[in-house]
């Protein structure tokens, strides 16, 4: 067994690959007032007919959403800024999965936490179940480079989402204004209020509704009363009609999902990075060799505004291993 920060087991297969569940989602534009508006379109009425003739049948799907934040919600000069310098990026992204197949999954993922990381836990001596990694320490440079086992569970990660019908997901923006402009919170707020449009409209499509679990925002309770009052003005004021109550907030600790989200939230970190500045994070051009493209097909209703052109052609993908 290797130790140390770093070490990793891992002794499963991988899932089934699956088709995308949904076409990409359409872009949103990201204003001076920190809104993010979208491009075009809505759901029709035709639709949301249908989300209510399905709940009262009692045959909607309850989706759960559990969400984190990856980058930086503070301002971002350049990487070489003495003081604004820790990410581009900012949003919210995790998981969204049908209510049924939650208890499973998090069986699975606290199965898959333990095999990888073993080592680390019994170090630490905390209840594994309590016991989690971060996942801007888990996707580092090192990490993924040195262990394939990391990116292989990662896959696994990826394919046991979209076998269990539902998707990785996230929104963000690359942060522009300059720090004297810079507002963290109606940054949140707008991302919050495109997370929720997403979704929405995910299940909308569906006749399903759905609720979201986020990480607790801690020593922030007046900012939680805020996030309480923006969803339920997506709620009722912009008829977001399949969210069935505002965000819940919990400790990730707690929960195995929470932990699954905040370790897909450490990748979508470094993948945006790279995306919107990809020279000066020229590190971390292995998110486009193996991850772009699976992360992709796996969260078809996901982007992150970018201010710069995107990437172009990615390096070719590494295959995942063998199905469960």
């Amino acid at each position: 067994m290797q130790h140390g920060p770093a070490a990793i087991r891992l002794g499963v297969a991988s899932g089934h690959d699956l088709p995308p569940l949904v076409a990409p989602v359409t872009h949103f534009a990201y204003t001076s007032s920190q809104t993010l508006q979208p491009c075009c379109g809505s759901s029709n009425s035709e639709a949301r007919t249908k989300v209510r003739a399905f709940a009262f049948l009692g045959v909607s799907i309850h989706y759960i959403a559990y969400l984190d934040e990856f980058g930086h919600i503070g301002p971002f000069v350049s990487r070489q800024h003495p003081q604004h310098n820790t990410s581009p990026v900012f949003g919210l992204g995790g998981f969204v999965l049908p209510s049924s197949k939650v208890r499973a999954f998090a069986t699975w993922f606290y199965q898959l936490k333990c095999n990888l990381l073993q080592f680390e836990i019994d170090r630490d001596g905390i209840p594994a179940y309590q016991w989690e990694k971060k996942g801007a320490a888990l996707y580092t440079t090192t990490n993924v480079l040195k262990y394939r086992e990391l990116r292989n569970a990662t896959f696994r990660l990826m394919n046991r989402i979209e076998r269990d019908g539902g998707m990785v997901f996230y929104v963000g923006l690359q942060k522009t204004h300059p720090p004297e402009t810079h507002n963290p919170k109606s940054l949140y707020r707008a991302v919050l209020r495109e997370s929720i449009k997403r979704i929405d409209q995910f299940c909308d499509a569906r006749g399903a509704h759905f609720q979201i679990i986020l990480d607790e925002l801690k020593n922030q309770d007046d900012f939680r009363g805020q996030i309480v009052s923006e969803a339920s003005i997506q709620m009722f004021g912009e008829a977001r009609a399949t969210m069935i109550e505002p965000p819940i907030q919990a400790e990730s600790h707690l929960f195995q999902t929470l932990q699954c989200a905040d370790w897909l939230c450490g990748l979508i970190g470094r993948v945006g990075c790279h995306q919107v500045l990809p020279d000066a994070y020229a590190d971390l051009d292995w998110t486009a060799k193996y991850f772009i493209h699976r992360l992709n097909r796996a969260a078809p209703n996901s982007g992150i505004r970018r201010e710069r052109p995107a990437l172009g052609d990615a390096a070719p993908v590494e295959q995942p291993p063998a199905s469960d």
